[in-house]
């Protein structure tokens, strides 16, 4: 469908103006006699209310040959929708009961070969019955009865208000919307078609129109196009507002990989490392330690995960130094232990000369050989806060040949 605000680009110069229709027009257009019998036009993705002028473009071949017997006569025609949108060629009992008479204003021949019509809505009428199938369905038709509101009702005329206010904030929050739709919501003067021409140009789907139609009660009518325009405002909003926070969130995200960048750059300039140079040494230094699968999993996702860290951020130099225990531990490191005890006691004499007594060191030969019974480690991790135990740690290590691992690690079960 073509925007019917829009005309445009698709009629000429001598295309008289359409101006929107006031009270007086609709007066008159109402008082017009509906002619008994009407060459219908089935309409297949849209509904065509009075009042409204639209831009349709015919395609079928019957549908051709309606529009140029009705342009050489009176071109009156009966607009009603389809049903069922998937019927190439419907038949009478596939359109709804309830149209729309519309005047066929002009007629033009697009560069593509099809034919556009633009028409305007004048009046509602109900089918009756079908007279006539080939070259086009012609049908009897009634007057469909309709429930004016008055003006002096306050309540018609707060809906209709509404509908105004909605309308105009719909259209200043739609970018898909042109801004001439204001101007021409604010000049409408007839209450009836402000109704219709909302209607026809809301964001609603041929059935939902097609009710709309069919509510003879103007007032019925207004407050049912009003909870649609609602509904259509509250997403309208919610959409603008994840827009708004995902363009949010990704200009964040520009500007901290940027400076970043920019960071990264003056790092090497300087002659310091890059985060990504001691991420890449620190993963390279993984690739050398022989540890399980469990502990290797474990580095490899925290390496991923400083990988995605902004360096200034205060959990950074944490995980850096996480990184660096898990690297500094001993895995899977082994050496020859030595259990001679005599060995053991020219190291203790060595390192206690001048202590005669043996109660002065009785406990570390205990300690010693309590480590000696239970080969549970290859390194002697001593769990102290003093300089005695660390010292004693040490003599273990040097009596049994182990290698020595300082780290500040705390307590260790």
């Amino acid at each position: 469908m073509l925007n019917p605000l829009d005309l445009s680009n698709i009629i000429d110069d001598d295309t008289e103006f359409i101006p929107l229709l006031s009270q007086e027009d609709e007066d008159q257009m109402n008082q017009q006699d509906i002619p008994d019998i009407l060459s219908i036009l089935p309409l297949r993705n849209t509904v065509l209310f009075p009042g409204v002028v639209i831009p349709i473009t015919v395609g079928r071949d019957k549908s051709i040959n309606l529009i140029k017997d009705a342009y050489k006569g009176e071109k009156i025609i009966g607009v009603v929708a389809q049903r069922d949108v998937g019927i190439e060629d419907p038949k009478f009992e596939d359109l709804n009961s309830v149209g729309t008479v519309a005047h066929v204003l002009k007629m033009l021949r697009m560069p593509d070969g099809n034919t556009t019509i633009i028409i305007q809505g004048k009046r509602r009428f109900k089918l009756d019955k079908c007279v006539q199938s080939e070259p086009y369905i012609r049908c009897t038709v009634k007057a469909f009865p309709e429930t004016k509101a008055s003006t002096t009702d306050k309540e018609f005329m707060a809906v209709v208000a509404s509908l105004k206010d909605l309308a105009l904030q719909i259209i200043q929050q739609s970018p898909n919307i042109p801004s001439d739709a204001a101007f021409a919501i604010r000049n409408i003067e007839s209450h009836t078609f402000l109704i219709n021409f909302i209607s026809s140009n809301s964001n609603l789907d041929v059935i939902k129109k097609q009710e709309l139609l069919e509510i003879a009660d103007h007032k019925e009518r207004a407050t049912r196009v009003l909870e649609h325009l609602s509904k259509e405002l509250q997403m309208l909003e919610l959409k603008n507002q994840i827009q708004s926070k995902v363009r949010t969130d990704i200009d964040k995200q520009q500007r901290e990989y940027f400076l970043n960048q920019q960071l990264r750059t003056i790092q090497e300039e300087l002659g310091g490392n890059s985060p990504d140079r001691e991420i890449s040494e620190i993963r390279e230094r993984g690739r050398l330690k022989k540890w399980t699968k469990e502990v290797e999993e474990v580095f490899n996702k925290e390496c991923d995960r400083l990988s995605r860290m902004n360096p200034a951020a205060a959990e950074y130099s944490v995980l850096i130094n996480y990184l660096e225990l898990l690297l500094d531990l001993p895995w899977s490191e082994y050496t020859n232990d030595n259990f001679d005890l005599k060995h053991a006691q020219k190291i203790l004499d060595k390192d206690h000369y001048g202590l005669e007594s043996k109660s002065t060191h009785t406990g570390i030969p205990c300690c010693f050989e309590i480590e000696t019974r239970h080969e549970i480690s290859d390194h002697v991790l001593v769990r102290s806060s003093g300089c005695w135990k660390n010292f004693t740690g040490k003599i273990h290590c040097t009596c049994a040949r182990k290698k020595i691992c300082t780290n500040v690690i705390g307590w260790i079960a």
